[in-house]
């Protein structure tokens, strides 16, 4: 497959991936993701020849902005909201699932299916200038790919019904003091510790390493909870609401949220 919105460098044991959609602030867009999709699921599935992989996004101001919203506006035209929601919960169980660590090297910008992105991965690094949220609700809509789950499983109920209700953002400071990355750090410091990181685990069992993710991963295997998201993300973007909150949002206004 050829990649045309990620690029792939294979260095020093270490797969680089990069987000390259830096205008659109690396939005996820239907594209993006049937490139991570081949990659973790096919490209390099079975591979061997790597210790881990490093996730981040092309330039400084976003790892991922969110998905792109005009893509939403497509799919609640045709109404296969659940469907989507679905597609994106496979795709990040592969990522989740991987054999080899995955580290989000965080920098900027993880909204929405950003904020998702990052937290399918085993790890999560920040730079000082990240911003974590799950803004959906100012659309109308929720969480569609695994946000309502796995924002449980790092900072706890509470505050995760907090920051899905309000829509409201938190530095990288707080998120790692909520548990949600495992370091905050200066720009380049930030990739060196995935470095060091991933380094570390390379000299550790290969097979150990796979069979402690499976391990870690199977106490929160809870497929009802996907399954209810993607059932209520369909749902949502049905609505009237979802409509003038996507619309709202293109044109940059307030939407007027009716409850319809």
């Amino acid at each position: 497959m050829s990649y045309e919105n990620l690029l792939i460098e294979h260095t020093d044991g270490i797969v680089r991936i990069t987000i390259n959609r830096p205008k659109a602030l690396n939005a996820l867009n239907q594209q993006t993701l049937g490139e991570l999709e081949h990659f973790f699921g096919t490209d390099y599935a079975d591979r061997t020849d790597f210790s881990g992989v490093i996730l981040t996004g092309a330039g400084d101001r976003a790892f991922v902005a969110g998905a792109d919203i005009k893509e939403f506006v497509a799919v609640a035209e045709r109404g296969d909201g659940q469907q989507m929601a679905e597609r994106g919960h496979e795709i990040f169980f592969l990522i989740e699932n991987f054999h080899r660590p995955v580290v989000a090297l965080i920098n900027g910008f993880a909204l929405g299916g950003g904020c998702e992105l990052a937290m399918a991965c085993h790890l999560r690094i920040a730079t000082e200038n990240a911003r974590f949220g799950q803004p959906e609700v100012n659309l109308g809509i929720i969480p569609g790919y695994g946000g309502t789950q796995r924002l449980n499983q790092y900072i706890g109920k509470g505050k995760a019904m907090e920051l899905i209700l309000t829509g409201n953002m938190i530095d990288a400071r707080e998120a790692e003091r909520l548990g949600l990355v495992n370091y905050t750090l200066p720009h380049g410091q930030a990739e060196e510790k995935a470095v060091e990181l991933l380094s570390t685990i390379a000299t550790k069992g290969p097979i150990a390493i796979q069979e402690s993710i499976r391990a870690v991963n199977s106490f929160y295997d809870h497929p009802g909870g996907y399954a209810a998201e993607a059932e209520a993300f369909g749902r949502a973007t049905k609505t009237a609401d979802f409509r003038e909150g996507a619309s709202a949002f293109v044109e940059k206004r307030q939407a007027d949220f009716r409850g319809e």
